[in-house]
Parts: structure tokens; sequence; C-alpha cells
């Protein structure tokens, strides 16, 4: 047996009021249409209620399959539509559940996003980093450049620039928490 069965003769069987095709058409829509949603939601239930929306629009749209074109992009098409109003509906209603940021407001301290230490407090650490990592520091948080500017300066690239930033970040943070 081929892949898939003879998808559009068995929609044509079926707008002529086969019976037997039809249960067949929407046995093999379902094994078509499954992987496409579950590589799509996260979770499984989800996908298998969605399939069933879907071969219900199906079943809603049949009079409007022609016969003239393939039954796959037709099928995938209207699985499309439903996938798109199934994760417009899930987000909104995550949006509506969502905490308003504003609300944190109270429930954080003030000083959440201050940091204990300044390139000042800390600059006696920053000259014991190897020369090239305490250079590029000194010119990112000291004298506000930015890894791309800091690259030009030093010929470095910018890659080898960040790569260098985050070990320094790495050798202080463990240096600062002792």
């Amino acid at each position: 047996m081929a892949a898939y069965a003879d998808l559009e003769g068995l929609m044509c069987r079926s707008q002529k009021g086969d019976k037997s095709a039809y249960a067949e058409l929407l046995r093999e829509t379902a094994r078509l249409l499954r992987p496409f949603l579950l590589r799509r939601l996260s979770v499984e239930s989800e996908a298998d209620d969605l399939l069933q929306e879907i071969l219900v629009s199906i079943h809603k749209a049949r009079h409007t399959y022609d016969g003239l074109r393939p039954y796959r992009p037709w099928a995938f098409a209207i699985a499309r539509f439903r996938l798109q109003d199934h994760l417009r509906t899930h987000y909104a209603d995550h949006l509506r559940h969502a905490v308003d940021i504003a609300e944190l407001q109270d429930i954080l301290p003030n000083d959440v996003t201050e940091s204990p230490f300044s390139y000042e407090s800390i600059s006696g650490e920053v000259a014991r980093l190897p020369e090239k990592q305490g250079a590029i520091l000194k010119l990112m948080h000291h004298d506000g450049y930015t890894a791309k500017e800091v690259a030009r300066q030093l010929d470095m690239t910018e890659s080898a620039v960040k790569v260098a930033a985050h070990r320094a970040y790495k050798v202080l943070r463990r240096k600062l928490e002792r």
C-alpha cells in the first residue's frame, strides 16, 4: 500500500455518498494531519482535540472540494487556518491571565535591577585580570563603548571581544562571590 490512499478518489466517492470511502478518507486525513499538528503543539491531547476540530471543518467544507486539485493542499489549508485560530485563542487566553507588570512594582524591592558593584568598586579586581580582558571591560563598562567599537580599537573580531568579556565576567563573579 502507498504511503497514503488515493485521497482525491476517496473524496470524490464520498461526495457521491459512499460512506465507507468517507470513513476511510477521514482516517487517512487524520493520519496525514496528526504529525503536522504534533510538530506544532507541545501537548499531544491538544493536537488530538484540534485534529477533531479540523476533521469537522473538513466535513463542513467538503462541498467546496472540486476534485480538480489535489486533496492534500486543500486539507492542509483548512488545518493551517484551524491551527492559527487555535493558537490565536490560546495566546489571547494567556494574555488575559498574565500579571500586569505595574502590579509587580509593589512586590519587587526597589533596587531589584541595581547592582551592589560599580566599575569603580571592582576596578582593583579588573586590574588583576589578563591585560586584554581588563582593557575590554574598561572600554565597555567604564568608557561606555560597544563590543563592536572595542573590537575595532583592539583589532579583534566582535565575537572575540564578547567571548573575552564573558570569560572575564566569570572570573570576576567567582572572585566577588567569595
